[in-house]
């Protein structure tokens, strides 16, 4: 069984800053890609931001300047710091990851439950 528990969100003011936070636990082999999803209410979920193993980096524009990924493979966590939040930023933001859990066993994806997001103008 493997999970991811994010942690961080909350509300904020525009311009303000938040970190979130995402571990993953269980049975776990491999971790390759690791990333950050958003969904505002009535909008379809997006990516906002994604690293690899290696740590290459992968943004959406609207992020780029403004929010940060960064992983610690030793933890199996994934962080997300946003700066300079705006009122769009509002939504729920999710972890994914593609784990594998054992070493014959293909990447599967796995989402994290979400954190809520707001920012007030």
């Amino acid at each position: 069984q493997v999970q991811l528990v994010e942690s961080g969100g909350g509300l904020v003011q525009a311009g303000g800053s938040l970190r979130l936070s995402c571990a993953a636990s269980g049975i776990i082999f491999s971790i390759n890609t690791m990333g950050w999803y958003r969904q505002a209410p009535g909008k379809q979920r997006e990516l906002v931001a994604t690293v690899t193993s290696g740590g290459s980096t992968n943004y959406a524009d609207s992020v780029k300047g403004r929010f940060t990924i960064s992983r610690d493979n030793a933890k199996n966590t994934v962080y997300l710091q946003m700066n300079s939040l705006k009122p769009e930023d509002t939504a729920v933001y999710y972890c994914h990851a593609d784990i594998r859990i054992t070493r014959v066993t293909m990447y599967d994806g796995y989402w994290g439950q979400g954190t809520q997001v707001t920012v007030s103008s």
